[in-house]
């Protein structure tokens, strides 16, 4: 009985033993498993250096080179307006005039003046010849006479622009007075536009370091709101050469040629012009990059264990179509990881497929 009894607990105690060393090997092993469970598959792509000319982006409104504020050169009771907003006018058309009461009679008046002032001078001229006037009264009596012609000559110019005149080919954008108002002297009536086809241009704004790369002469593609399924072409016809004080943006003048579709004042465009500048961009799939933000964004490169990733700030230049060109943040870079970036982090554990 005491055989079998030592028999029994030899062989439990070997179950033991042999149960304590396979959940001690599973636990040994256990942490392996989970390396490989959890281990990122991840694939690399080259990255490549190309040579492009960046294109500058910025938007506007159309307008005409040809704009005139159009006003009276005194100021007076309007008493005709001839045109309308949106009508078309032709260069000297009569578009408005002044009373002409008041200035009228400040033209008789001057006129008196230099009758009277002739004929002081003639009376003087006369005595001077007898000698029953002295140099100075003469001298004096030229002077008056010169005086009044001057005043003469003011009041008659001041007659014939005391109406205004169209000075382009163009369309009236706006009126902004109406009749028996009181124009002051140089206060707009009148907006004019050209409407000559090549009159048109877009302005924008770009900062200094896209204007430094850009020259008169650079072409540009146009979209226009009021013509989405079309695009224009135009060139860089005149560059600001100090920058807006309000924006700190330098101004850029593209002349457009609108073709066979008709233009008006106002029309918001967007602009992509093309400098003959060119520079080196480091090319990477779109998917290679992480965390984008505007201009900013990550990538995500091998350690040298060939195991782990650490991410590196890049600077975007701009995207074309599937690729993305860098402009700093990947020099002495050779590979970027591409496909398993969205899920990386730093602490990441990697394998490659």
């Amino acid at each position: 009985m005491k055989v079998i009894q030592y028999f029994l607990i030899v062989l439990l105690a070997g179950g033991l033993w042999a149960c304590g060393t396979k959940a001690e090997q599973s636990r040994e092993e256990k942490p392996t498993a989970q390396t490989d469970d959890t281990a990122i598959p991840v694939k690399l792509t080259k990255v490549e250096s190309v040579v492009r000319s960046e294109p500058v982006v910025a938007s506007g409104l159309v307008s005409s080179s040809e704009e005139a504020k159009l006003s009276f050169k005194i100021g007076g009771i309007i008493q005709k307006m001839y045109v309308d907003e949106g009508q078309t006018v032709r260069k000297g058309q009569l578009l408005a005039t002044l009373n002409l009461t008041e200035i009228n009679a400040q033209v008789s008046q001057a006129q008196f003046s230099n009758e009277k002032a002739e004929r002081d001078l003639n009376r003087v001229k006369a005595l001077y010849a007898d000698t029953a006037a002295t140099l100075e009264q003469l001298q004096n009596a030229t002077t008056g006479h010169e005086v009044a012609k001057q005043n003469l000559t003011i009041a008659q110019f001041n007659q014939n622009y005391a109406q205004i005149r169209s000075t382009v080919d163009g369309t009236v954008t706006r009126k902004l007075m109406n009749e028996g108002e009181f124009a002051s002297a140089g206060g707009a009536v009148f907006m004019i536009s050209s409407t000559r086809k090549n009159d048109w241009i877009v302005r924008v704004g770009v900062a200094d370091k896209d204007w430094a790369r850009l020259k008169v002469g650079n072409r540009a593609t146009i979209t226009l709101e009021a013509y989405p399924d079309q695009t224009f072409v135009g060139t860089v016809s005149e560059l600001a050469q100090a920058a807006d004080p309000q924006n700190k943006l330098y101004d850029v003048e593209i002349r457009i040629n609108p073709g066979a579709v008709k233009f008006a004042p106002g029309l918001f465009a967007k602009v992509s012009l093309q400098p003959a500048q060119s520079r080196s961009y480091a090319l990477v799939p779109i998917e290679a990059i992480v965390e984008g933000n505007g201009k900013d964004g990550f990538v995500f490169v091998l350690t040298e264990d060939q195991k782990h990733v650490r991410k590196i700030p890049v600077q975007i230049g701009f995207i074309d179509n599937d690729k993305v060109l860098l402009t700093n943040g990947l020099s002495g870079i050779s590979n970027v990881v591409t496909a398993g970036s969205a899920y990386l982090t730093e602490t990441s554990t990697v394998v490659l497929q």
